[in-house]
């Protein structure tokens, strides 16, 4: 059985790791040729309380993260939320492994805006399948910033030492998404798929009458079936569609209901339970913010 591992400084995660002692204490950028995965660690899941964004551009192992294993022989780009879990099940040397990690806590960014838009870079929910794959020239923009970020906080700490570091943070996540967005791109069919599959799953949870029984989709139910997370099947639908994956599932609710309303008897009460609505006011509040009229006006005219 896998034992918990909670990481609670960054003094502590450069010890986990045998690092040498951090400049910072809110911020690391761990060069992960210089660490080895010692085996009093091994079989540990992991929880910290800070952001990380992790490239790996070679591993001895393949890596157990999410929902399960992946050979990222190639390299890759993963993100990780505040307490969100990773796993170590592998040992390895000085030397195994090729890349950077980057560690920072919520209270670096606290007063700054990127922390009220921080849930806009869905990359932290991604699951390890759904990892960052770039090209020479992505990878060293990355790489360039990083440096940046290492050089500021070990220099001498000033009064604009925490503004540079925060704009160069952001500047990261900025890439990182416009890097997203072109992978997204260059995955044009697989993607045409993934929507099909998901418009198909949509419409058979009301024709099979899971609605009625389950009360309306949750985007995980979306995500669970399509062997996604939810954040990734948002992103690549808002990029297919225009739309995210809680839009389309209201578009099509939406559409639904009209048709009831104007080719059946039911009262609006009987319509919003069909469509899986607890309520009927919360239907006719919903039905009213997209339409701009009421369940009854909308069957009226």
């Amino acid at each position: 059985m896998s034992q918990f591992l909670k990481i609670n400084s960054i003094s502590e995660l450069h010890d986990a790791f045998r690092c040498d002692k951090p400049s910072h204490p809110l911020i690391s950028v761990i060069n992960l040729s210089d660490i080895a995965i010692p085996h009093e660690v091994l079989n540990f899941k992991v929880g910290t309380p800070f952001y990380n964004i992790t490239f790996k551009s070679k591993t001895a192992h393949p890596f157990r993260y999410g929902r399960g294993y992946f050979d990222f022989s190639e390299g890759f780009l993963i993100g990780l939320s505040p307490n969100q879990i990773f796993e170590i099940d592998e040992t390895s040397e000085i030397g195994d492994l090729e890349g950077w990690s980057l560690f920072f806590h919520p209270d670096l960014i606290r007063g700054y805006n990127i922390l009220e838009k921080i849930s806009e870079y869905g990359f932290f929910s991604y699951e390890v399948n759904e990892a960052l794959h770039m090209s020479e020239k992505e990878k060293k923009t990355l790489n360039d910033i990083v440096f940046k970020i290492k050089e500021e906080y070990e220099s001498n700490l000033d009064e604009f030492s925490q503004d540079v570091l925060v704009s160069n943070i952001e500047l990261l996540f900025n890439y990182i998404r416009r890097f997203y967005s072109r992978q997204f791109i260059t995955r044009k069919k697989q993607n045409t798929s993934i929507v099909s599959s998901f418009n198909k799953l949509l419409k058979d949870y009301f024709e099979d009458g899971k609605s009625v029984v389950n009360g309306l989709p949750k985007v995980h139910y979306f995500a669970e079936q399509l062997h996604l997370s939810d954040s990734y099947l948002s992103d690549l639908l808002k990029k297919e569609t225009g739309k995210n994956t809680q839009d389309l599932i209201h578009f099509f609710v939406i559409e639904r209901a009209k048709n009831n309303l104007v080719n059946s008897n039911k009262s609006v009460s009987e319509i919003a339970f069909d469509l899986g609505f607890e309520y009927p006011q919360y239907f006719s509040r919903l039905f009213k913010n997209k339409t701009g009229q009421t369940p009854k006006e909308y069957r009226d005219n």
